[in-house]
């Protein structure tokens, strides 16, 4: 099955359904889930791409709503309902993504 508008960026050949993946998440109050991530291959250069929800970020296991409540200054580490995570590290390194982003 090919699907119109998804492209290789090594090679541009239209990429196929390859298969799907479960990714584990964390969402407010800690509470961990598992949503499903379409992956599709090119058929040419064999190269594997995800189709990542609106609401996930790429390597990140935090959903994006919390991410950027942390890049605001929405949310820190004594925001009520969010003690338990992410930790304080992991908070400083998204602002410092989200900085060294901006500057490129």
């Amino acid at each position: 099955m090919v699907n119109i508008g998804k492209i290789c960026n090594n090679c541009n050949c239209e990429l196929k359904k390859y298969d799907k993946v479960y990714r584990t998440i964390r969402v407010k109050g800690g509470v961990k889930m598992k949503v499903k991530i379409q992956r599709y291959q090119c058929p040419k250069c064999k190269h594997i791409y995800r189709e990542l929800p609106e609401d996930l970020y790429p390597h990140k296991q935090y959903e994006s709503e919390i991410i950027d409540g942390v890049v605001e200054g929405l949310i820190d580490s004594s925001t009520l309902g969010f003690e338990d995570y992410p930790c304080e590290m992991t908070m400083k390194r998204w602002r410092k993504e989200h900085e060294e982003s901006e500057d490129e």
